[in-house]
């Protein structure tokens, strides 16, 4: 502890405040000096492509009749799914995606809906 307040007390290190130009362009605020962070960047999937990405992995499913794939179909009430079948729709997506799904909350996915806020939401998505 004395030897960290021997140091500081000979250690100066200038101060500057942030005070950055900001501007609203094109609907976005910017600035010369900041990045901001977002988990949807540029490279981010929209919400269309994540859709038809997630209709088109469950439409290829054995066990699924393609004509009944919509984006609020629930696998088991609607398509007659078991939970197995689950499991493999979300193993499914996780390879069409590039992710891994914790266990926990791939069990919560039990519908095209929840699976496409899932994905569109995860920032590793591509």
């Amino acid at each position: 502890m004395a030897l960290r307040a021997a140091v500081l007390q000979h250690v100066r290190v200038p101060v500057q405040t942030l005070n950055p130009a900001l501007t609203l362009t094109g609907g976005k605020w910017t600035s010369p000096s900041l990045r901001w962070m977002s988990s949807h960047g540029d490279d981010h999937l929209t919400k269309s492509e994540v859709t038809d990405r997630v209709l088109s992995v469950v439409k290829s499913f054995p066990k699924v009749d393609p004509s009944t794939v919509t984006p609020d179909v629930n696998f088991q009430k609607d398509l007659g799914l078991d939970s197995l079948d689950n499991v493999e729709i979300v193993i499914a997506l996780e390879e069409e995606f590039k992710l891994e799904i914790p266990d926990l909350e791939a069990v919560r996915i039990d519908s095209t809906n929840l699976a496409i806020e899932y994905i569109y939401n995860h920032p590793m998505a591509s």
